[in-house]
């Protein structure tokens, strides 16, 4: 019994309060998430509780997920809601210019996100995920992507506390 109640703060510290990090697709204590795609870099940083840095009129549920967010996309506002389910999301929907755009997310077994699906404008678009490659923490560190039939490479490096 001690020894429950001593590996208790342990265990405490592990969980964050928030889960931005998970909806990045990432886990554990991370400080940052650098991705690459056809030469453009984003960088996107967090706290030690686990929340966005750069996200505004963030909402959370009870449990510290993700609700919704405005983020700058392209000099543009945009805001993002987001359902859950299992600890990942299910759906991202994506509000701008009077239009919502769902985004809907697929994991294989292993929970790795295998696909994602967005109806734009009438048009079904898919974005497949493959060949993950991982750190030594369990975050992926490079998938090959692809949409519409281009494949490529990214690759992002993390970051931790």
């Amino acid at each position: 019994m001690t020894l429950a109640l001593l590996a208790l703060p342990f265990a405490m510290q592990a969980q964050t309060k928030f889960h931005d990090v998970e909806a990045n697709d990432a886990k554990g204590a991370v400080k940052s998430i650098t991705t690459s795609m056809m030469g453009q870099s984003q960088t996107i940083t967090f706290t030690q509780d686990g929340k966005q840095e750069n996200l505004k009129n963030a909402t959370y549920d009870e449990n510290g997920y993700l609700q919704s967010a405005e983020v700058e996309a392209q000099g543009m506002s945009l805001k993002a809601t987001y359902k859950w389910e299992n600890g990942r999301i299910k759906t991202q929907t994506t509000s701008a210019m009077g239009q919502e755009m769902p985004m809907n997310y697929v994991y294989n077994d292993k929970g790795e996100l295998i696909k994602q699906t967005m109806n734009m404008m009438g048009q079904e678009m898919v974005i497949e995920h493959s060949d993950y490659k991982y750190d030594d923490k369990g975050n992926w560190i490079s998938r090959k992507t692809s949409v519409m039939g281009q494949s490529m490479e990214a690759p992002r490096t993390i970051v931790y506390y």
